[in-house]
């Protein structure tokens, strides 16, 4: 079968599981299996075989023909789509049955296929008008997937807050096709780097997909969004639908004249939104919040590097570019495998106890190994140590900007790696708090002595997702050609770069880590099973009688590293304090607000509000108050006039 006929066989099976969805789960699932294995094969023949594919259709849709093109950005990132895509439509089999959601279940399906479709869809457009159609399309099947469960009033606050957003972000994407479209007499999109003239657009285009990226401080939607919708919709908005926006400005960064300084902008908005999103996950009580705020600071790595790589472009194709933003595109695939298997673990979790709350959480591990070891699994590939595909990314992004230092020494260079370093501690000081609060120690609930393990559907998911995590630890050798060919679609002069040499050394130690890890574990587990184990009480602190309360929390945890960013976080606390010899009562509750949200964006919008209503009650129908507004509406204007004819 050629390439096009793969490319039309995904998309008519992903069209065919949208419509046997709402009635034909097993229909549905095949389908949508069916279509992610074609745009597999799809984008790995174009990753391999390093020629583009270009299709034009004879009839016209909005008086513009269709034009599809996979290259090799688009089939790096349709890669991601297939994985993310079928692996979250088998867990939602077990996540999301119809016997447990009669009301929305085949609604689930039907727009996840949707979603996955209009996603291709948006990788393949090579039309501006096209491109827009795809777009809001895959913003609306997002919209309807968070409000699954539109019962609960947080749900449905979070998919408006989320449709609001979007749309804001493909408004300006609408200016950024239509100003280009004027400028260039087509709606047609390609390489036109010659077209100097065009450079300023590259800002437009930065608003409008940096929303969809989740960029600080344009990521308002993404923590209520992520954090209310179901956790198989968590995993593919985390995982893939963000990389929308970041395709975006990788695909144009690539295609269109770039301004001065674009590079240092996209370096700094990455590290703010590194600094800021692992500070606010570290803060976070709610587990999928934290995973949510992680995904802010994982796309803020993911912008150091392709910023790095936007300033290694400008100083004549620099070798330090090209490793950072080669580390960028591996980051984005990484992220998407571990950040979807964490947020699948946190799912299970939330499927076992009913509860997102890390403080009615605990000593998990015990019922639900495999969803611990899971999560384990992901966190240590999230925080970036070896021997997982995440070390192998963020390794690489190191090299290229030390490399970069050692050359040029600028000060801002030096400022992101150290931020960098920053963004890896909070990372793993975020990670061990939510590992150990929700899994180790003792239940604090009743809902964590009744939790099960998930079942083979769920299990099966992160158990592919964390097998390809691992196989790029071992294997990080394998990913670098198909990384080639993306580079030398996003710039030609960069095509048959080679490995660097520690890469292959990588892989053997990681190799040797892991090996290393497994012969342990087994030997422990004959030890234990050659002694057996004897079970004791923690360290009790003098207490006689401790219990489940008495354990840390994750505000405890997190406290000093927490009280760093305070400036920015600005907790809520309510707090009563305990009276008398023998208190009866006392509490403490601390909530870290949305900054941005609610700080800044929420004061601003009740000005702009009540100015509305101050004009709204001024339209009371009198003449002689709209013979008011018109006289001073002249007189405003003449003195304009007046006073430019003074100059």
């Amino acid at each position: 079968m050629t390439l096009g006929g793969w490319i039309a066989l995904a998309l008519a099976l992903l069209l065919g599981g949208g419509l046997a969805g709402l009635r034909l789960p097993r229909v549905w699932l095949g389908c949508t299996l069916g279509g992610t294995v074609a745009l597999l094969v799809a984008a790995f023949t174009t990753l391999g075989v390093g020629v583009d594919w270009v299709w034009q259709s004879p009839w016209s849709l909005g008086g513009e023909r269709v034009h599809l093109r996979l290259d090799g950005i688009s089939a790096w990132f349709l890669t991601l789509v297939a994985v993310v895509g079928g692996t979250g439509a088998v867990y939602a089999r077990g996540y999301w049955p119809d016997q447990a959601q009669p009301e929305s279940a085949g609604r689930g399906r039907a727009w996840w296929s949707v979603l996955v479709l209009c996603m291709a869809l948006v990788l393949l457009c090579s039309n501006g008008l096209h491109f827009l159609m795809a777009w809001e399309a895959f913003a609306l099947a997002g919209f309807f997937l968070i409000t699954l469960d539109r019962a609960r009033r947080e749900t449905r606050a979070a998919g408006w807050l989320y449709l609001g957003a979007s749309h804001a972000g493909t408004l300006g994407l609408f200016a950024f096709f239509s100003m280009l479209a004027a400028r260039t007499g087509s709606w047609e999109l390609g390489p036109m780097r010659s077209a100097t003239e065009l450079a300023p657009l590259f800002w437009v285009a930065l608003f409008g997909f940096g929303v969809k990226a989740g960029l600080f401080p344009l990521h308002i939607w993404l923590p209520s969004a992520h954090t209310n919708a179901p956790s198989h919709v968590s995993a593919i908005l985390s995982g893939v639908a963000i990389k929308m926006g970041l395709y975006g400005l990788v695909r144009f960064s690539g295609w269109l004249p770039l301004p001065k300084g674009a590079g240092w902008v996209v370096l700094g908005l990455g590290v703010a939104s590194a600094l800021m999103g692992a500070a606010f996950a570290l803060a976070q009580n709610d587990l999928k919040r934290l995973l949510a705020y992680c995904s802010v600071e994982n796309m803020g790595v993911i912008l150091i590097g392709l910023g790095a790589g936007l300033l290694g472009l400008a100083d004549g194709g620099a070798s330090w570019g090209r490793m950072a933003m080669a580390a960028a595109l591996l980051h984005a695939w990484n992220h998407g495998l571990f950040k979807s298997l964490l947020f699948l673990g946190a799912g299970s979790v939330l499927h076992a106890t009913g509860t997102r709350e890390m403080s009615r959480l605990g000593g998990l591990w015990r019922a639900m190994p495999w969803t611990a070891g899971l999560f384990a699994f992901g966190a240590v590939a999230i925080c970036a140590l070896p021997p997982l595909n995440g070390f192998v990314s963020e390794w690489l992004l190191y090299l290229g900007l030390f490399e970069s230092a050692a050359g040029h020494a600028p000060v801002a260079i030096v400022a992101a790696i150290i931020a960098l370093g920053v963004t890896g501690a909070l990372a793993l000081a975020a990670f061990v708090k939510a590992g150990a609060v929700v899994f180790l120690g003792a239940g604090r609930t009743r809902a964590t002595r009744d939790a099960h393990e998930c079942g083979w559907w769920m299990r099966g998911s992160m158990l592919a997702l964390a097998g390809l995590c691992a196989l790029i630890g071992v294997m990080p050798l394998a990913p670098w050609f198909f990384i080639t060919r993306s580079l030398a679609s996003w710039e030609p002069g960069w095509s048959g770069i080679e490995s660097p040499p520690p890469l292959a050394t990588l892989g053997l130690l990681h190799l040797a880590v892991a090996l290393a890890f497994v012969l342990a574990a087994l030997a422990l587990w004959r030890r234990a099973q050659a002694k057996g184990i004897r079970r004791e009480l923690t360290w009790d602190c003098g207490y006689s009688a401790p219990s489940a309360r008495m354990q840390y929390t994750g505000g405890s945890f997190a406290a000093i590293a927490s009280g760093w960013f305070r400036w920015v976080l600005r907790p809520e606390r309510q707090m009563r304090r305990p009276r008398g010899l023998f208190p009866a009562q006392s509490s403490r509750v601390e909530r870290v607000p949305e900054t941005v949200l609610e700080r800044v964006l929420g004061p601003a919008g009740g000005v702009v509000m009540a100015a509305s209503a101050w004009v709204r009650q001024r339209q009371r129908g009198h003449l002689p108050d709209y013979i008011l507004y018109l006289v001073a509406g002249l007189v405003a204007v003449g003195a304009l006039v007046l006073a430019g004819s003074w100059r």
